[in-house]
């Protein structure tokens, strides 16, 4: 989902976690250790991966080992801010901004088809 620059990435959590299938699993970083982020994911029979932050009073059960999976997004995100015009959000209007999205991400998985010949 395509936020403002200056929004919090945690304010569209529920948006993105509203069609997690029942079992599945959130993997997130400490941005978004929130009760509330917590609760709605339980609540949809989920389980919820995210390090707490240092200064928790009660720290919650958390997996590194399955942590280690988000890096696949990391990487990911990395890949598409070599694109310059993201990297530096050049476009003023959301639409072209998705849009450029979508051919830097279509350029990356095109890649690994001619790497593999």
């Amino acid at each position: 989902m395509i936020t403002g620059g200056q929004q919090h990435d945690s304010l569209m959590a529920r948006a993105l976690v509203e069609n997690l299938p029942s079992g599945g699993t959130v993997l997130a970083d400490k941005a978004y250790d929130a009760t509330e982020i917590r609760t709605f994911v339980s609540s949809r029979g989920g389980l919820s991966n995210i390090p707490p932050h240092r200064n928790q009073r009660d720290p919650i059960c958390f997996s590194p080992y399955l942590y280690r999976h988000r890096n696949h997004v990391e990487r990911l995100t990395n890949r598409i801010k070599h694109c310059r015009r993201i990297a530096t959000s050049h476009e003023k209007h959301a639409a072209n901004f998705r849009a450029f999205l979508n051919l830097a991400a279509a350029r990356i998985w095109l890649r690994g088809f001619v790497n593999r010949t």
